[in-house]
């Protein structure tokens, strides 16, 4: 017998050893089975569980689960991401700890003490994953880092630099003087800060008390300025247009040129040029052939090429000195009050970033990015929502180079090796190198590699096919490649969605996916970004220790809306454990009454009209649930299975059917068992992929199955056109309306609960007539009737509420059962709340201050609570309208 409750804890260790043991999670590239291939976004190695990686992980498990039981081979690709600098600095942090410096260590040390965090802490995020019920082929396990991996990133790079597609530049990058590296582009996170906007006086050069004012939130930075800009339509600068100003502090005439990049209206109209040190003023610079002045070294201290007593000043150190000069000097006009973006590194989010010259390894974007772009339009690769390829073009049509050089230890160490004479090899090994090297300067050359490792991203970028054993030629690629879907947060599309496409195309000949599932940012239940800072933040684990994994993951389904954000609140995975306890409880229930179906049971056979409904409800329901997963929409297979659970079987079918179980006809009696216990198991098998551990523990325990048979392995089901009933389906939503619109007027009227009710009906047509008649027990019970009758006379009793069911009106004298006169002040006293609260919605959604300022998630609350208040209020009224007239 099953226990009263359902007790998750007990039994999720215990099943999900039970199937990796198994062995089912594991796809089988000799099978003749048609494949479905999904690649795990891999988490970083240095992370925990969080709620992005569970609904990730719980989506694309849904996906798979589903596939296999279609009868796919079913190969969910799993595996973790080395992650460069978050690794990097973890270990740092844990040496200084130790009183210990990378650099005093050396490399090879160094990286022993990476491996070993590796090997003690990497596998933690996996361990969580299983917490969560997924199910991928755990024994094809990988990561970014190992010998597999490593020979395929070597591969790549050696080819791309023999194309021409790597190279080395020096361009401007995202430098963090802190670890000493590049950071990408992507990889910045600008965070709104308060701070100064200095006004600032450059004489012009042979002109006595002429200045030009430029405004600039890094003063510092004019050390290395070498022009000033002003648009050629500006009637203040006209004149100035060829001539130079002299840079203050450093004396430096500079000269003032035109561009149509500068808005008149901004600021004071003339922008100063820092092509070392500012992007936008980059391209300036290499626009007008400008001179790149470099004013700091690695970690941001002032170089050589700045006045002598600025010379290994910290930067903000600097900053102090020269604005101090310069009030001195009676140049600093202004000071200004402003709000602005400032770029820190989005790992430690502690250190602002600092645009820096160097030369950095760079990979040619733009005509890897021309193959994608064509893939997604043509259709070979389909982006849902649609809404997000507008992105994905604008990007790609826009991109830069990508900067693949890190100055780390941690990493895919770049596969070049330098030699006399300023030569380079690049080549998959030393030996390659040295053999290349040789062969230009002969056996006594020496080679000394390049120290800087890849972007974490390029290694990722190959995750579809070096996974499954490129550039070797292997089934598993063969048959997995191109993978069917790739499911990942629409933040990622830049990271590495974009760059799959980029590198699965150019070395597969092939996009590496058929479509890209995005799904949206998870937020709490008042639609804001969770974060410790506010206290709103949701742990994963904590929430499965409370309630449940299946809980977790039938709520991240049924929120996970195509396009939108998922505004996720503990009462929401309440709510779900909730539905688990139902199906619970409905399953104890029809244990109870012994409802099992017995080997010769055929739902096709099935005579009563109860019977046939349900089955019919439940072909419905797989198909809708069919259609939702291939579809992508996980909140409509989820709500598809809520309803037909919780409403049509447990709140509809096993209530009607209770009179038929204890009646006298054996016949129907057992029909109905059968049907409810098969009806149960088909509810096991839809509702698997996404709450398996209840119902694969209720499976086990409902009846006796063949030996080693698990729900996990089962087939999904697939129903005749012959379980349709139309005529019983019509009968049975006939008599939920008729008892649902009762329930409602009950409910209006603050009718109570156990009070019975006469109910007069007139108008009856013939069939509404017999269904009465046949229906009369199931009435009076579940709409807590006291007599079924039919009216025909003109004058309603006094006291009646009257409500219209198709073509019959429903008269329900309640005057004896109510205190009319209360009633009717209660409802005008909720309506006036009602409206008293719609008016101070529609003043707050009026206020233009409060629209313009407002998160849209929080406008969009608004219009909600104005329109069922509305809804409300309506209802409300129609009921005080019955009540005054009756």
């Amino acid at each position: 017998m099953l226990e009263k409750t359902f007790q998750p804890e007990k039994v999720e260790s215990q099943h999900y050893e039970l199937w990796e043991q198994s062995g089912v999670f594991k796809c089988n590239p000799e099978s003749d089975k048609p494949p479905f291939a999904i690649m795990m976004p891999p988490p970083n190695v240095t992370g925990s569980l969080h709620l992005g990686h569970a609904l990730n992980g719980t989506l694309q498990d849904i996906l798979t689960r589903y596939y296999r039981m279609k009868g796919h081979d079913a190969l969910w690709q799993p595996g973790t991401d080395h992650a460069g600098i978050a690794t990097q600095m973890i270990v740092e942090r844990n040496l200084a700890a130790e009183g210990l410096n990378r650099r005093e260590m050396g490399r090879e040390k160094f990286l022993e003490k990476v491996w070993e965090w590796k090997e003690y802490s990497g596998s933690t995020i996996t361990r969580q994953f299983r917490r969560l019920g997924t199910s991928p082929d755990w024994a094809r396990e990988r990561f970014t880092m190992d010998e597999g991996l490593n020979k395929a990133v070597r591969r790549v790079f050696v080819q791309l630099f023999k194309e021409g597609l790597i190279y080395k530049d020096n361009r401007l990058v995202n430098w963090d003087p802190k670890l000493q590296t590049a950071v990408s582009d992507l990889e910045v996170e600008m965070k709104e800060t308060k701070g100064h906007m200095w006004h600032i006086r450059y004489p012009i050069e042979g002109e006595t008390e002429r200045f030009i004012t430029i405004a600039t939130t890094r003063p510092e930075t004019m050390l290395g300025d070498t022009a000033i800009i002003v648009n050629p339509d500006d009637d203040r600068y006209k004149d100035l247009i060829g001539k130079f100003a002299i840079l203050p502090i450093v004396g430096r005439p500079i000269k003032i040129i035109a561009d149509d990049y500068v808005d008149p209206e901004f600021g004071t109209g003339a922008m100063k040029v820092t092509p070392a040190h500012d992007f936008n003023d980059f391209e300036i610079g290499k626009r007008h052939g400008l001179e790149f002045i470099n004013i700091f070294d690695r970690t941001a201290h002032l170089n050589e090429n700045v006045p002598e007593e600025y010379q290994g000043m910290e930067r903000f150190d600097a900053r102090k000195k020269l604005l101090a000069e310069l009030e001195a000097q009676d140049l600093l006009v202004k000071i200004e009050d402003v709000t602005h973006a400032i770029p820190y590194d989005e790992k430690s989010k502690s250190v602002i970033l600092e645009p820096f010259m160097t030369e950095q390894w760079y990979c040619d974007a733009k005509t890897l990015a021309q193959p994608a772009i064509e893939a997604v339009r043509s259709g070979k690769t389909v982006i849902i929502p649609k809404s997000a390829e507008s992105t994905y073009f604008h990007w790609m049509e826009n991109i830069q180079p990508w900067c693949i050089s890190r100055q780390l230890w941690w990493g895919h160490q770049i596969p070049a090796w330098y030699g006399p004479e300023g030569s380079v090899f690049v080549a998959e090994t030393e030996e390659e190198a040295y053999t290349e090297a040789k062969a230009k300067f002969g056996d006594g050359v020496t080679l000394t590699r390049d120290e800087d490792v890849l972007d974490t991203w390029f290694s990722s970028a190959l995750w579809p096919f070096s996974t499954l054993g490129w550039p070797d030629k292997t089934p598993e690629l063969n048959k997995y490649y191109p993978g069917d879907v790739l499911t990942t947060a629409a933040d990622i599309i830049f990271f590495w969605v974009a760059r799959m496409m980029m590198m699965g195309i150019h070395f597969m000949g092939d996009v590496p996916f058929k479509t890209v599932y995005l799904h949206g940012l998870i937020l709490d239940g008042k639609g804001q970004k969770m974060s410790k800072t506010r206290g709103n933040v949701i742990d994963p684990l904590d929430t499965i220790e409370k309630y449940g994994a299946d809980a977790l993951r039938f709520t991240l389904a049924a929120l996970a809306t195509q396009g939108r954000n998922i505004k996720l609140s503990e009462d929401r995975v309440e709510t779900y454990r909730n539905f688990a306890t139902k199906l619970w409880n409905a399953a104890r229930y029809c244990q109870m009454n012994h409802c099992t179906a017995g080997r010769n049971y055929n739902p096709a056979n099935v005579t009563a009209t109860p019977n046939k409904w349900i089955i019919s409800a439940l072909k419905e329901t797989t198909e809708a649930v069919d259609v939702a997963i291939q579809s992508y929409k996980f909140n409509d297979a989820a709500n598809a299975l809520y309803q037909f659970v919780w409403g049509t079987f447990c709140d509809w079918y096993l209530e009607f059917t209770k009179p038929i179980l204890s009646s006298d006809d054996k016949v129907q009696a057992e029909e109905t068992r059968e049907t409810t216990g098969w009806v149960l198991d088909q509810i096991l098998l839809i509702l698997n992929p996404i709450m398996p551990f209840i119902t694969e523990e209720l499976y086990t325990a409902l009846a006796e199955r063949p030996l080693n048979t698990a729900l996990i392995s089962s087939q999904w089901p697939e129903y005749p056109a012959s379980f349709t009933h139309a005529d019983a389906t019509t009968e049975m939503n006939w008599l939920i309306k008729f008892i649902t619109e009762i329930r409602s007027v009950r409910a209006d009227m603050n009718v109570p609960a156990g009070a019975k009710i006469r109910l007069l009906v007139k108008d009856a047509n013939a069939g509404t007539q017999a269904s009465l008649k046949a229906y009369d027990d199931v009435l009076k019970r579940m709409a807590r009737l006291e007599t079924v009758d039919l009216f025909s006379g003109q004058s309603v009793p006094a006291g009646s509420i009257q409500t219209v069911v198709n073509e019959a009106t429903l008269i329900m004298p309640i005057a004896d059962i109510i205190d009319l006169d209360k009633e009717r002040a209660r409802l005008r006293k909720e309506i006036e709340k009602l409206s008293s609260d719609i008016e101070k919605i529609e003043q707050k959604l009026s206020d233009k201050k409060f629209v313009d300022n407002a998160p849209a998630e929080i406008i969009e609350e608004q219009h909600k609570r104005k329109e069922t208040a509305e809804t409300t209020r309506t209802k409300l009224s129609a009921a005080l309208k019955q009540l005054e007239a009756a």
